[in-house]
Parts: C-alpha cells; sequence; structure tokens
C-alpha cells in the first residue's frame, strides 16, 4: 500500500493537476525520490542545492510537521498522509 501525498497547487504542474499523489518509501528523504522519479523536477523545486529541504517547504506526516519529529528521516507508515506547504510570509505589520 502506498502513501497518499497532497500536492500544493504551485506544484500541481508537476503532477499532472492532480493535488493527491501516491508515492512509496520508508521515510520521507525515500518518497521524495519516489515522487521525483514519477513526477520529474518536483524534487529540484522542494530541494536547495545542497540537497536539504527549501526552508519555506513544510512537510506534514499525518498532521505532524518533521521538523518536530525526525525532519528527512521521518518514518512513513503505509496508509499515512503526507503533506508538502510551502510556507506563506508577509502581511500587514502592527499598527498603533
Amino acid at each position: 500500500m502506498a502513501v497518499i501525498v497532497r500536492i500544493p497547487t504551485p506544484l500541481q504542474g508537476l503532477t499532472n493537476n492532480l493535488s493527491e499523489v501516491a508515492a512509496e518509501g520508508g521515510t520521507i528523504r525515500d518518497l521524495m525520490s519516489d515522487l521525483d522519479q514519477k513526477y520529474p523536477g518536483l524534487k529540484a523545486r522542494l530541494y536547495d542545492d545542497a540537497g536539504k529541504l527549501r526552508r519555506f517547504v513544510n512537510v506534514y506526516v499525518n498532521d505532524e510537521d518533521i521538523r518536530f519529529l525526525e525532519n528527512e528521516e521521518t518514518p512513513v507508515q503505509d496508509g499515512a498522509e503526507v503533506s508538502i506547504i510551502p510556507s506563506i510570509a508577509g502581511g500587514m505589520g502592527l499598527m498603533m
């Protein structure tokens, strides 16, 4: 059984406009490699030149932020739901 990965709208052009895709892997790192095999170019958008997840990319496994788990070594069980969520910056400053 595979893992369901939720793809954010800006990346859906790489996944044939799918908002959810199936992938396999024992860890987030393995899962991302599998996604890149199925949807070339996806990993390049998520990772920097040093091979680390970009700082504005948030990844959740069953609603748990991997930064508070084991980062890219976070285990992924069959049937899990993984969400890739880009950070959103900006907003209004404090008004006094």
